[in-house]
């Protein structure tokens, strides 16, 4: 029998797994974390781990915070297990697992004035985010906050009682404020580039809806530092709870699955202090756009390079995708030809060794990443990680074929049906709206680019508009197959 992820049962884990030499009774809060999923728990909390871990910095260890409905089952599965989290990290050659301890605690979920006050706290020096690319508010045309969302609407009309994430840090923030507390460093560990920017964007955003007086002093004191993380992690599912049985005797209502890479590169900008993160690899810069572009055209460029193609061909899992000669040859072909040849130049890095590193990662057969999970939210991704990097070549009077067969792919993917027939099951938060426009678009490809809040001015580009509309018409004509080999023989 496995046994169970607790406190109390460290020493008998301590046979199979590696476990926390550090007693979370030792451990102080510092940090309050909204978002504890699963890449938070790879990522963020594995490098606390191994900082406290070194004996060092046990003031900064994290409590969870979230005000959504799937945060509420995250933290019944944490509070059952002492908040303890098992990591598999999973290699080709091998799999190892380790127990992380570094959360003290994790408010309850939706209990706003509980987390203003935990906000308010001077002990709180950072507070960090991990909400997802669609969790900001963003126009996706602009990149810009969007005031008229219906829950910024909402937080202003009732700033004492929020219910979104800004919301409630502009609340604590408020509160420390008017009692002369420093103010607490907001940080976003999300995918979104210059994450620190758009994270002040919507607290600030926020604010001036409210009060722009106290909008100009956030924007004047508090600090929203960029950063790039990265670390592949699927979510976890019955496959993943029965393989940590089996494989490492652990019962664990919540496991995390990750590759062994990761990285974190950030600005070093924390006016109340930070962690010595830099002691357990963490890479602190003056500038993190050059490793965050190359990171966001490379690698989540890539991954929606492989995703709808897989998704029309019923293909299940990432690894399977590199597996199928057309599909690691598209991703090939567009990376090296359109992607990677316009990523500026980034210190101390060969962006060729870089996208070899990430074919590699793709690769990986342990990971169980699913081809699903890389679709999810397009209309979020596409705008942060395709279409920018069209833009940049149509700006430079380059082809965009291979980046307008991706976005194309990704319209005949919201058709809600594979190249088989099988249904798709709806997967964006937009999905109605996109399989609508999908529709239209099997015989009026313009329909697609219609969109204007997510294609902005490539929907009248005429390069763009020529590029996209044959490759569409292409798929709809002879399928995903036969339109990415047409492809890598020079003739779509």
């Amino acid at each position: 029998m496995p046994t169970e992820l607790k406190a109390d049962n460290l020493e008998a884990i301590s046979r199979f797994s590696a476990v926390p030499r550090y007693r979370q009774s030792d451990l102080t809060a510092g940090i309050v974390h909204f978002g504890v999923g699963n890449f938070h728990r790879a990522h963020q909390a594995v490098y606390l781990d191994e900082l406290f871990n070194l004996g060092l910095d046990h003031d900064w260890a994290l409590i969870g915070a979230g005000m959504r409905d799937t945060d509420i089952a995250m933290r019944a599965a944490l509070e059952s297990q002492d908040w303890l989290t098992s990591v598999v990290e999973q290699e080709a050659a091998e799999s190892r697992v380790h127990v992380t301890a570094p959360m003290v605690g994790f408010l309850p979920v939706g209990d706003g004035a509980a987390i203003i006050a935990q906000l308010a706290d001077p002990a709180i020096r950072i507070v960090s985010l991990t909400i997802t690319e669609g969790g900001y508010y963003i126009d996706p045309a602009t990149q810009q906050f969007a005031a008229d969302h219906p829950d910024s609407v909402g937080d202003a009309r009732s700033p004492d009682a929020p219910t979104t994430v800004f919301g409630l840090i502009l609340a604590g923030l408020r509160r420390r404020h008017d009692a002369g507390i420093p103010p607490f460093t907001v940080m976003s560990c999300d995918n979104i580039p210059g994450n620190g920017h758009v994270t002040q964007n919507a607290v600030a955003g926020l604010a001036e809806l409210i009060d722009p007086a106290f909008a100009s002093w956030i924007r004047n004191s508090v600090a929203f530092p960029n950063g790039m993380v990265d670390r592949i992690t699927p979510a976890t599912g019955a496959r993943e709870r029965q393989l940590i049985a089996d494989e490492f005797g652990i019962a664990d209502r919540w496991p995390v699955f990750c590759e062994g890479f990761k990285q974190w590169v950030l600005e070093d900008r924390f006016p109340l202090g930070r962690p010595a993160l830099e002691r357990v690899g963490v890479q602190f810069v003056p500038d993190v756009a050059p490793f965050e572009l190359m990171k966001i055209r490379i690698l989540n460029g890539g991954h929606a390079t492989i995703a709808y193609p897989a998704g029309l061909l019923d293909i299940h899992f990432v690894h399977e995708a590199m597996e199928h000669p057309l599909i690691r040859a598209f991703l090939e072909k567009v990376e090296r030809e359109e992607i990677v040849p316009i990523v500026p130049p980034v210190p101390d890095t060969s962006l060729d060794d870089y996208y070899a590193l990430i074919e590699r990662r793709f690769a990986n057969p342990k990971i169980g990443d699913t081809i699903q999970r890389l679709c999810l939210d397009g209309s979020n991704r596409q705008p942060k990680f395709i279409l920018p990097s069209a833009r940049d070549r149509l700006a430079a009077g380059q082809s965009v074929t291979g980046l307008a067969l991706v976005s194309a792919l990704w319209a005949r993917y919201c058709y809600g049906e594979s190249d088989s027939g099988k249904p798709i099951p709806a997967n964006d938060p937009n999905w109605e709206r996109l399989t609508a426009q999908a529709k239209r678009a099997k015989d009026a490809p313009g329909a697609w680019l219609a969109m204007t809040d997510i294609f902005g001015d490539l929907s009248t580009n005429p390069a763009y508009v020529e590029a996209f509309t044959h490759a569409l018409g292409t798929l709809w004509q002879v399928g995903t197959s036969a339109t990415l080999t047409r492809y890598l023989a020079g003739q779509l």
